[in-house]
């Protein structure tokens, strides 16, 4: 017959605390270092997220009270292949039609600003 416990896992007797060795506390001081190190690089990481997040939600490249120059220079650094298409386009239709097509479009975009 078996005895109730011998069914059950055996319970290990308490482990008594030794005080590590040299060598063991200069690996383990090394482990706390590095676990620092990967904290304090967490906490710069998301510091630097929530500082792109809020100048990307009113900072100077996009914000309704920015110049058009910023605007139009934080357009060209966030979509640099669009600023590429159009002056690809410019350049195929040629000084006459830009000025044409920018006294049309400028007092649209005049107007938007207001």
């Amino acid at each position: 017959m078996s005895t109730p416990h011998s069914t059950t896992t055996p319970r290990s007797a308490p482990v008594a605390r030794t005080t590590p060795t040299v060598e063991q506390q200069r690996v383990l001081d090394r482990i706390e270092l590095q676990r620092e190190r990967l904290r304090a690089r967490r906490v710069a990481r998301a510091q630097a997220h929530a500082h792109a997040l809020a100048e990307q939600a009113g900072g100077p490249s996009g914000g309704a009270d920015a110049s058009l120059a910023l605007r139009a220079a934080g357009f060209a650094r966030e979509h640099p292949l669009a600023v590429a298409a159009m002056a690809g386009v410019a350049l195929v239709a040629g000084p006459r039609r830009l000025i044409r097509w920018a006294g049309i479009v400028l007092p649209m975009v005049m107007r938007l600003r207001r």
